[in-house]
Parts: structure tokens; sequence; C-alpha cells
């Protein structure tokens, strides 16, 4: 099993231990990862056989500031739209500022393209910073070639990582274009976070920022290439995600990057997203908030 095909697997065991999904779906999801047998039942069991906190319940609303000049605020329209990736047209949401201070790539979770992750796109694109969200199952069709989620996780179990790295690198350079003159940055959530480690990884330089939302640091990871200001964001009851941290630590440190590595204490995996059960309304403001000034600071 591949790093990635394990964190995967992962996921589907916090999901069930958290109450999300049924243990027979959590089968079945592991099934198409291709853990079965023995292996599927003792990985069920290590997320089972302790408790878990539970997500704090809520739903945040994005709000306008009205003043004398009656300041609206709303996500932009996002767009989609392809262009040239290494093999195949790559797919993504594109999201234009008005006034664009930068770009900004957003890599989805676990569940695709969906929705929600365009919905970020948008938000970045209203608060200055043109966003392109990128497909990564632009190969296969995408996103919604897909049945559900759990088909959309086990097709990014199949895929080499070195994929990922290539068809992220390529969507760099199409922000690149389209915000000319301009700082980049990336962001990323649960597997999208480790994509992003992944990125700064794999040795592309244009990044002026990046922020990694609770996603794993890669095995052996080496950031000496990177220039990017990191914003690693964390969730303090997310254990699993957060063993990594002391690596994702010594590879920032050792590439002499400036960094900031923010726990939320209360708040869970996924926190941010809030179509999901997880979702911590306070963190997500207050991470929003930090992740937009960390983008701003940015050299």
């Amino acid at each position: 099993m591949t790093e990635i095909q394990k964190y995967l697997a992962e996921e589907v065991g916090e999901d069930l231990a958290d109450g999300i999904i049924t243990r027979r779906e959590a089968v079945r999801r592991l099934g198409l990862l291709g853990v079965t047998g023995t292996a599927a039942t003792g990985l069920l069991a290590t997320f089972t056989a302790a408790p878990t906190a539970a997500a704090e319940p809520g739903k945040a609303t994005d709000h306008g500031k009205q003043s004398s000049s009656e300041t609206r605020w709303a996500p932009v329209a996002r767009e989609s739209i392809t262009f040239p990736g290494p093999r195949v047209p790559l797919m993504a949401a594109w999201a234009p500022a008005a006034k664009p201070r930068g770009g900004v790539l957003v890599i989805h979770e676990n569940r695709g393209l969906t929705e929600h992750i365009r919905t970020v796109a948008g938000r970045l694109a209203a608060s200055g910073y043109s966003a392109l969200a990128l497909d990564l199952l632009s190969e296969e069709g995408g996103t919604g070639a897909f049945p559900d989620e759990a088909a959309v996780a086990a097709a990014l179990a199949a895929i080499p990582p070195e994929r990922f790295d290539e068809d992220m690198k390529a969507s760099v350079s199409e922000l690149k274009r389209r915000v000319r003159g301009k700082k980049l940055a990336a962001i990323g959530f649960c597997f999208g976070g480790a994509m992003v480690w992944r990125l700064l990884a794999a040795g592309e330089p244009r990044l002026a920022a990046a922020a990694p939302f609770y996603g794993p640091f890669p095995e052996g990871g080496n950031l000496e290439d990177s220039r990017a200001a990191v914003l690693g964001v964390y969730g303090g009851l997310d254990t699993r995600v957060n063993a990594t941290i002391p690596a994702a630590k010594a590879a920032l440190e050792a590439a002499r990057l400036k960094h900031e590595l923010l726990t939320f204490t209360e708040a869970n995996h996924a926190f941010f997203n809030d179509t999901g059960a997880r979702f911590n309304a306070h963190a997500a403001a207050e991470v929003w908030r930090r992740a937009l000034n960390w983008f701003d600071e940015a050299d």
C-alpha cells in the first residue's frame, strides 16, 4: 500500500469512528481502495477502539460589511475551465478577483472538486486573490464522472503520486499566466493539504506562500528547493495527521523557510469544511483570517 493509499484508507476508518459512515459503508469503501479481509478488519478496529471527540456543530455564513459606502461581499462566481496539462487538458474552477493581489492554487480533499471547494475559490477571489481550483481527476474525466465520494477516493488512490506533482506544476503555470506579475500561493485541505506539501517538496519555486490544511507531511519530504512561506494548519484532535508535524517542522527548519505551524486545539480533522460533520465555525473563521493575512504578508 502506497503512502497515499494508506492515508485514504485511514480517512475511511476515521469517518467510521466519528459516526459519519456506517461499518458496512466503511468496508465497501476500503474494498474500493483494495483493502479487504483481515487488513480491513484490523484497520477499522484501530479507529473504533478509542472514543473520539465530536465535532462542534454549526454552519458558518459569510456576511457582507455595510458602511456609509455600502460595501458588499459575496463569493465570486466560478467558471469551469480547461487548460493544457502534461498529458491531457486539465479541468478546474476559475474565480477571478476584480483587482487581484495575487493568485492561489486550490487543491481539493479526497472528495474531489466539490461545490464546497469551488466556493472556497470564490471566497478567495472575493477577498482579492484570483483562485484556480484544480480537479486532480481530470485525466479520468473529472470528479463528476464518478458516482460517489468513495469512488472518487478510490480513483485518487490509484494514481501515481508523481502525476499529481506534474498536474499541480502545470496549474501553477496557468495561474501565473492568468495573474501576470502577481505573487502566487497554494492552499489545500486534507488530501489536498498533503498535495500542497508534495508540491513544495517537488521543487516548485514559484510559490511565495502555501497553506496546507491538516495534510500529512510526505515521508522523506525535502523542502530545500522551495521559497514559500508556509502556514501549516492543524486540528488539535487530529492525532493521526498531527503525528507528522515533527517531520514537517524539521524539513521547514532545514530549508530555512519562514513558517508557522498553527494548531486549533479544540478542532478536529477537516474542521474548515462547512459541509462536513467535523466543521468548527470558530476555528474556520479564524483560520480564514489568518490564511489571508499570511498570503498578504508573503513576498
